[in-house]
């Protein structure tokens, strides 16, 4: 999902960095999405004193809304007060790769420029056209050049 969803981004006209963040930070809503509807409500945890929460506003891709750092020059977004930044995506989504992420974003891209913008516009029509009918297939084909890069 980071990866598609970073590949999306780039091609709205996000800048590399920020194409990053939006797309970890995709992930990670997606997977707590899926979470709240698969099982049963978790007891709300207390705020801890002390802890900032991060300044963001409103930041739509299309019809897809995030929440951007205020102040940053690039934008960076942010889920759960927690800012998803380049070299965060690089740690929990690149490293996965081991060193094949430079043809899975070439994977991701061509795939994502096949469609029109409405489509990469459209959160809905993105997760439906693009996303949904490759995860399986994507995530066996990358796993396996990866592992056969590591093996």
């Amino acid at each position: 999902m980071a990866t598609l969803q970073a590949a999306r981004a780039k091609v709205l006209g996000l800048p590399l960095g920020s194409a990053k963040s939006w797309g970890l930070n995709r992930a990670i809503w997606y997977a707590a999405a899926k979470r709240r509807l698969t099982s049963a409500p978790a007891a709300a945890k207390p705020e801890k004193p002390g802890k900032p929460r991060v300044a963001a506003t409103e930041f739509w891709l299309g019809s897809d809304k995030a929440y951007r750092v205020a102040g940053r020059g690039n934008p960076q977004f942010t889920i759960g007060g927690k800012v998803q930044t380049p070299a965060d995506f690089e740690r929990q989504i690149v490293r996965r790769f081991a060193g094949t992420f430079r043809q899975a974003w070439g994977d991701a891209s061509k795939i994502v420029t096949a469609y029109p913008k409405e489509v990469l516009e459209s959160q809905t029509a993105f997760y439906d056209l693009v996303y949904r009918p490759r995860r399986d297939k994507l995530a066996k084909q990358w796993n396996d050049r990866a592992a056969a890069r590591s093996g």
